[in-house]
């Protein structure tokens, strides 16, 4: 079995930073993309930022020159860090992943979700 597994987030102050992790755990996973989405209280889910394998960056324009993705391909973890917090960006953010399993079969993988607050 595949899956994600989060950690970071949390609360912070407007101006601070934060910075966020997802790891792929479990049987062999053949990344083909990693990034993180977000779901501000009553909005729809949306892409902040995503990386692939390969280095190609997909960035959201409200989160342009604020945060920072980055992928460890070996380790098959994503890393995602977030300065100049803002209270719009208060969301909670789920880790995404596309892949194969090792008999070709693609796999989105979704993880749980961990809560960003940015408040004074």
């Amino acid at each position: 079995q595949v899956q994600l597994e989060e950690s970071g987030g949390g609360l912070v102050q407007p101006g601070g930073s934060l910075s966020v992790s997802c790891a792929v755990s479990g049987s062999a996973y053949r990344i083909y993309e990693m990034g993180w989405y977000r779901q501000a209280p009553g909005k729809q889910r949306e892409l902040a930022a995503s990386i692939s394998g390969g280095g190609q960056l997909q960035i959201e324009d409200a989160v342009k020159g604020r945060f920072t993705i980055s992928i460890d391909v070996a380790k098959r973890t994503v890393y995602m860090q977030m300065n100049n917090l803002n209270p719009e960006d208060t969301a909670v953010y789920y880790c995404h992943a596309d892949g194969w399993l090792p008999d070709n079969a693609y796999l989105e993988l979704w993880g749980q979700g961990t809560l960003v607050t940015v408040s004074s």
